[in-house]
């Protein structure tokens, strides 16, 4: 069983930024895949950072050079520092993670970017 749970959403103002966390139970060592994902409004889930034990890290090409993922194994943990923040990126983001062919999600925390 894998439970992710999402922190540091919030309401910010264009050109400001955020730092989500995500807490993951057990080792994040063992995740074939680690990262994030957003939704926003009438529109599809897509992927904002990933990293990949095979193919390494990628980003979505609309937060390229504007988002940073990381992760701290010892704390159990994956982070996304969002810098230069756009209205465009105001979405639900979600923690999300690869065990043994099975994807698990987190609940999702809302980020909201004001013009």
């Amino acid at each position: 069983q894998v439970q992710l749970v999402e922190s540091g959403g919030g309401l910010v103002q264009a050109g400001g930024s955020l730092r989500l966390s995500c807490a993951a139970s057990g080792s994040i060592f063992r995740f074939n895949s680690v990262g994030w994902y957003r939704q926003a409004p009438g529109k599809q889930r897509e992927m904002v950072a990933i990293i990949t034990k095979t193919t390494g890290t990628d980003y979505g090409d609309s937060v390229k050079g504007r988002f940073t993922i990381s992760v701290d194994n010892a704390k159990s943990s994956v982070y996304l520092q969002m810098n230069s923040l756009k209205p465009e990126d105001t979405a639900v983001y979600y923690c999300y993670a690869v065990w043994v062919r099975v994807s698990y999600w987190g609940q999702g925390t809302q980020v909201t970017v004001s013009s």
